[in-house]
């Protein structure tokens, strides 16, 4: 089952059209910033018309809990891959 995560766009590390480079930019920016297994995200957007994926991190993610469903402040992703 995909997990379904939100996020800022704003937020994102960066943002590529091909899967292969999105995961090769993950894996850098993880070992450049020391940061700890599983907090680095390559995530694609859920719209039909997202042909992109985009890297975050993980603590950047939103709760629906702390801030409302609002399209102009977050968006859905699914987990691509977590490094």
């Amino acid at each position: 089952m995909d997990e379904l995560i939100f996020f800022n766009p704003g937020d994102s590390i960066g943002k590529f059209h091909d899967y292969n480079e999105a995961v090769s930019k993950a894996q850098i920016y993880r070992e450049h910033h020391d940061i700890e297994d599983g907090h680095v995200l390559v995530v694609k957007g859920v719209s039909d018309d997202s042909q992109s994926f985009d890297i975050f991190l993980a603590d950047n993610k939103v709760s629906h809990l702390e801030s409302p469903e609002n399209p102009d402040t977050d968006k859905p992703y699914k987990i691509s891959k977590r490094f």
